[in-house]
C-alpha cells in the first residue's frame, strides 16, 4: 500500500472517531493555507539553508557537514504527536536501506523537545538523524514555519490535552508545514515537497526515484 493509501484511511477513521467540530476546524486551517496565496517553502534551485541543531543525543548536526557524504533527504514534521507524521517516518525508515545504498542520507526535523524527540526515534525504532528545532527556527530559514491558529490551539488543549508549547518546551506555539527537500552535494535543492494538508506526505519511491537522479 502506497504512504498516501494508508494516510487516506487514517484521515476517514479520524473523521470517523472525532467530533465534526473538530475535525472541520482541522480542515478549515488546511483550507486558510491553501488558500492564504503564500508561496511556502524553498524552491527547487535555490541554495538550501545551512544550519546546526542537536540529535537524540545532544551531539550538534550541520547540515552542510553532512552534505560532505551525500546527498540529503531532509524532511520536516510535526512532532511524535501527530499520527500522520509517525506513519509518514515509519514509511520512510522502511527505505533506509535504499537511500544509503544510494549513496543519500534521511534528516528529520520537528520542533519539539529533544527529550521528545527521543522517546519518538526510540518508540518508533528510527535509524537516522532525528533533531529538534525547538522555537522552529530553521523551519523558519526554509519559509515553512506558521503559529498555529487560535481555534487549533483550543481544540488541542482541550480535547486533546495536548500543550503544543509545553511539549516543544517552548513558549510559542508553532508548527512547520509537513515538508520534504533534497538537497545535493552542493546545497542546492533539487526536489521540494510543501503540503499545508498534513494528511499528505511525500511517497517513499519518489524519493527514490528522485535520490537516483542525482
Amino acid at each position: 500500500m502506497l504512504l498516501n493509501q494508508a494516510l487516506e484511511e487514517a484521515k476517514q477513521h479520524f473523521v470517523a472517531n472525532t467530533p465534526a467540530d473538530v475535525h472541520s476546524e482541522m480542515f478549515r486551517m488546511i483550507r486558510e493555507q491553501q488558500q492564504s496565496g503564500n508561496a511556502f517553502g524553498l524552491k527547487v534551485g535555490q541554495k538550501a539553508k545551512d544550519f546546526t541543531l542537536k540529535n537524540t543525543m545532544g551531539e550538534s548536526v550541520n547540515l552542510f557537514d553532512e552534505l560532505f557524504s551525500g546527498p540529503v533527504v531532509l524532511t520536516f514534521y510535526r512532532g511524535g504527536w501527530c499520527p500522520f507524521c509517525n506513519m509518514q517516518l515509519r514509511a520512510y525508515q522502511a527505505i533506509l536501506p535504499e537511500i544509503e545504498a544510494i549513496g543519500g542520507q534521511l534528516i528529520a526535523v520537528s520542533p519539539q523537545s529533544p527529550d521528545n524527540t527521543l522517546s519518538q526515534q526510540e518508540k518508533e525504532e528510527l535509524h537516522f538523524q532525528v533533531l529538534s528545532d525547538t522555537n522552529g527556527l530553521v523551519a523558519a530559514f526554509y519559509n515553512i514555519l506558521y503559529d498555529v491558529p487560535s481555534y487549533i490551539q483550543e481544540i488541542m488543549t482541550n480535547k486533546f490535552g495536548l500543550n503544543l508549547a509545553e511539549y516543544n518546551a517552548t513558549n510559542k506555539w508553532i508548527l512547520p508545514i509537513p515538508s520534504t527537500f533534497m538537497i545535493d552535494e552542493t546545497g542546492m535543492i533539487r526536489s521540494a515537497y510543501v503540503n499545508p494538508d498534513f494528511m499528505r506526505r511525500l511517497e517513499p519511491h519518489e524519493i527514490l526515484d528522485q535520490l537516483r537522479k542525482l
